[in-house]
């Protein structure tokens, strides 16, 4: 092969595709589908007022502006923004309809300017995405910027890619004590519930939730309180013999084997809020079950036998493994992890400074009614708390979870480390410790994560770097998704 040829992929590679585009594309998915998913999933506000509440409807995102003294407003470009210690950022707008005595007035509806959202350079909210090497040169930016960074208060900051098991997948391990545990991080928009189903050695299942008894709740009592009878359960687990042994041994030690669903229910009940009435330990535990149990298969009692019928897919699979019919599940095997880029940073951050945005109106309502004022829409939006929010994490790098350094100082040394470190991934896992397997290179790294650069010390394979010719995808819908599974005849059946 000839000298020139020796570099004709990679040549071609990066002549088609920014070396930032996981970056920009994770941001552009975030603006244009996510965004409005969150204010969906919140767009009814009921303060303490009879007869009133407000409806939010359709979210508008203009490119960055600046208005002057004068109150003249014009676009803003990043090089205006790092010279004059300004946010890169977007204003929006959002649909508001008040809703009296429960009558949308649309006539009423009014967008109401609510707050600034940083904004990506390049990404398709920049004023930069459309313009000419020509252009750009002559309003002061550089042609070659790979662009994937914000712009807060004048410094370039870059959201560090966050490495994470992959949510709503099961995964099995054994444990020192002989038992065999089959976790899932079921996640939903807005908020992700850790649910494990635990095997002990004589084949007994606990089941442990958010908000579930120290301990867990025993796996057949909240089968039962899923609405699943003796006989469909035993029916779920007749094809394998292990497992059917298991559940009938479930059986026969449960107190529940005998209960209708809703005496199962008020078990669990009894065990999360002792000491309380029968009615508030009957809705505790449905609401248990209905808000933190796998949430990402919903959230209302229509979802209950979906939900069974799962817990039971976990206890079988714990069941297998238990048995060696099954290996337990690799933690740092590529195909159980997930990287989180800006969009799905953004994205959490959001949903995060929303539901204050939510709380603040509510209390501006009700606060403007106690004192007889007439309710205007306009009036009771503050547009600081979501900018202020938003502009706190991202200017510190602390996020919604605890984690710290999400939001780093972009590294302008040279060119490769401004490369480097906009393609930065860091696993969460705490650098003081060892965690030898995680720091280790796994083989199903190859082709997704370089293999040799890391820093030495406590960060060595816990701050890695994307490979050159990764290929990060952005999402899917769901709905397509289940639509394929569905001309194949594999879809959901309860």
């Amino acid at each position: 092969m000839a000298d020139d040829d020796k570099y004709l992929l990679l040549d071609s590679y990066l002549s088609t595709n920014s070396i930032v585009q996981h970056q920009i594309d994770s941001y552009n998915r975030f603006i244009e589908l996510e965004i409005q998913k969150i204010i969906d999933s919140n767009n009814l506000i009921e303060p303490n007022v009879e007869g009133f509440g407000l409806k939010l409807g359709r979210i508008r995102l203009e490119k960055p502006v600046v208005i002057e003294a004068d109150s003249s407003r014009r676009i803003l470009l990043p090089n205006e923004a790092r010279l004059r210690n300004l946010t890169y950022a977007a204003p929006m707008f959002l649909e508001i309809t008040p809703i009296i005595r429960g009558i949308e007035k649309r006539i009423d509806t009014t967008e109401v300017f609510i707050g600034e959202l940083p904004v990506m350079v390049g990404s398709s909210l920049c004023h930069t995405k459309t313009m000419t090497k020509t252009q750009l040169i002559e309003n002061g930016e550089d042609p070659e910027d790979p662009g994937g960074y914000f712009i807060i208060k004048g410094t370039e900051r870059v959201l560090i890619g966050l490495e994470d098991l992959a949510p709503n997948r099961i995964l099995t391990t054994k444990e020192k004590d002989g038992s065999v545990t089959a976790k899932i991080f079921s996640t939903s928009p807005g908020f992700r519930a850790r649910t494990v189903v635990t095997r002990n050695l004589h084949g007994y299942f606990t089941v442990e939730f958010p908000t579930s008894k120290k301990g867990g709740v025993e796996l057949y009592t909240l089968l039962k309180a899923l609405g699943m009878s003796n006989e469909e359960i035993t029916m779920q687990s007749r094809d394998l013999t292990v497992f059917r042994n298991d559940m009938l041994l479930n059986r026969e030690m449960s107190p529940a084997k005998d209960m209708s669903a809703n005496d199962a229910m008020l078990e669990i009940g009894i065990g999360s809020a002792p000491g309380q009435a029968k009615e508030y330990q009957l809705k505790r535990a449905e609401t248990q079950i209905d808000s933190y149990l796998l949430p990402h298969l919903g959230t209302t009692p229509q979802d209950r036998k979906e939900k069974a019928i799962y817990l039971l897919q976990m206890a079988r699979k714990a069941c297998k493994v238990a048995n060696n019919l099954a290996r337990e599940d690799d933690k740092d095997h590529y195909a159980n992890r997930r990287i989180k880029f800006a969009g799905q940073l953004m994205n959490e951050l959001f949903t995060y400074a929303f539901k204050f945005f939510v709380k603040d109106v509510k209390y501006q309502v009700e606060r403007s009614s106690a004192r007889g004022r007439k309710l205007n829409v306009s009036s009771i939006v503050s547009s600081d708390t979501l900018t202020e929010k938003i502009a706190y994490a991202m200017g510190t790098g602390t996020w919604t979870a605890g984690q710290t350094g999400v939001s780093q100082v972009l590294d302008r040394t040279n060119l490769i480390d401004t490369y480097a470190h906009l393609r930065r991934v860091k696993s969460p896992l705490a650098k003081k410790r060892p965690h030898f397997p995680a720091r280790e290179v796994h083989g199903t790294q190859w082709g997704k994560i370089c293999i040799s650069e890391t820093p030495e010390g406590q960060e060595a394979g816990l701050t890695k770097y994307l490979a050159i010719l990764a290929k990060i995808s952005s999402g899917a819908e769901e709905s397509s998704i289940k639509e394929q599974l569905s001309k194949f005849g594999l879809e959901k059946r309860v």
